[in-house]
């Protein structure tokens, strides 16, 4: 069993795992609070494979809860909402952070405040897993605290808790930091073994908007998948809500959104696969696009098509105004005439340009990608498009072009009539109008 430990502040979180297996407790790094923290950290779950996380509980030194626990306390019923199933314990992180810094000020190291977080999650979690040495008792209450609730205080207990107040302040920079720090020496050489076996365990796979499955299985293949492998992948059923309306013959191409994930070594092309696929999911359902989509006479599956056209042919500020253009195109009836459709009909047909050899014969390939020979969108999106074209077809600029090129200055020019556009041909597209297809 896998754990994940969060040391949750206000503008960073510190994060450690352990595994239940070696019951030592590795620092993981940390991340900014800035409303991305909630995709990283279920991303990191989903790495990790884990529902369970362990929480750093701050009280005052009298064992009070502070402000700062009323903000971890609701930190923890969001991440229940964001992480369905997520399981969480909370942990008291009791001068965690003194002592982090100390273990970090004795390594003679430069750090900085989020490194400090993350051996504070460190701390945190390896006080759990000392202190829960049966691992079959962990329960299913989604949040639980790591210590019942406390009783109400004698006159006694008030005395007591006072005393033991001053002797920690006494020893906080002394005997007690003296303590925890031979507690955790025995576990240094296996924190520095463990992090750099876990580096070597995994590796980072990135798609980039624009590209395309043959650019993907390209990349897969050189990491050390095998054909076999990487068509397994591709062909296999991903049950996934968006991929159902699609055209029965349709690919994974536009649905893999173009993001960097760390995977282990051994996953799968199909576990590889699915996290771009559940990427997509959350782009598509955070930003409406398929009501959006709607409003603009598109199901999702023809707004992805038509964003994967736009990813290709524009920078992302001129992507709303060329979806426009396109949208425009296909209301009057007037074929798109997008080069890089007919560029990916080839890139299928005759990859090494061994049959249409010059543009004239490539502009008239009998393919149903070829928006030049046929009216309307082609029959599947032509690569993986980046949210801002995706966003672009939702909310095109309100614009009244027909045309566009890109220049030889590698600036956009949009025209009304045909004529228009002809005469920014012969003015800005000398060198590119040409290139091979």
């Amino acid at each position: 069993m896998k754990v994940l430990s969060l040391d949750v502040g206000e503008k960073r979180i510190g994060v450690a795992k352990a595994d239940s297996s070696t019951r030592i407790a590795i620092p993981v790094g940390f991340l900014v609070v800035d409303g991305s923290e909630w995709q990283e950290i279920a991303r990191l779950a989903r790495l990790n494979s884990t529902n369970l996380f362990v929480l750093g509980l701050p009280r005052s030194n009298n064992g009070n809860e502070t402000k700062q626990t009323i903000y971890v306390r609701n930190f923890a019923k969001i991440l229940t909402k964001k992480i369905p199933g997520a399981r969480i314990y909370f942990q008291d992180e009791s001068l965690t952070s003194v002592i982090a810094e100390e273990r970090l000020k004795s390594r003679k190291k430069r750090y900085g405040k989020g490194e400090v977080d993350a051996e504070a999650a460190t701390i945190i979690l390896q006080d759990f897993l000392d202190g829960n040495m049966n691992w079959n008792s962990i329960s299913s209450t989604k949040i639980q605290e790591k210590h019942g609730k406390k009783k109400p205080k004698t006159f006694l207990r008030v005395i007591a808790a006072v005393a033991i107040v001053v002797i920690l302040g006494l020893l906080a920079t002394g005997g007690a930091l003296w303590i925890r720090n031979e507690r955790y020496k025995k576990y240094a050489e296996q924190f520095a073994e463990m992090e750099a076996n876990d580096k070597a365990e995994v590796f980072n796979f990135t798609i980039l908007p624009g590209e395309t499955i043959f650019d993907i299985k390209k990349k897969l293949a050189e990491i050390g998948y095998t054909p076999e492998e990487i068509e397994a992948g591709f062909n296999s059923e991903y049950d996934f809500e968006f991929l159902k309306n699609r055209p029965a013959e349709a690919s994974l191409e536009g649905y893999l959104y173009g993001e960097t994930h760390e995977f282990y070594k051994d996953s799968t092309v199909q576990e590889i696969l699915k996290v771009f696929l559940k990427e997509m999911g959350r782009i598509i359902d955070e930003n409406d696009l398929v009501n959006r989509y709607a409003k603009r006479g598109l199901s999702l599956f023809e707004g992805i098509t038509l964003a994967s056209i736009v990813q290709k042919e524009a920078p992302s500020p001129e992507q709303p105004t060329v979806a426009q253009v396109f949208l425009a195109r296909l209301n009057y009836g007037i074929p798109l005439g997008s080069d890089v459709t007919v560029t990916y009909a080839l890139n299928i047909l005759d990859p090494n340009r061994e049959i249409y050899t010059d543009n004239q014969s490539a502009l008239k390939v009998d393919s149903c990608y070829n928006t030049r020979l046929h009216g309307g969108l082609p029959c599947g999106p032509i690569s993986n498009p980046g949210l801002s074209a995706l966003l672009a077809v939702a909310e095109p600029r309100d614009t009244a072009y027909l045309y566009f090129l890109t220049g030889d200055d590698g600036l956009m020019y949009y025209s009304y009539t045909e004529a228009e556009h002809i005469q920014n041909i012969r003015r800005y597209c000398q060198v590119l109008c040409n290139i091979s297809l």
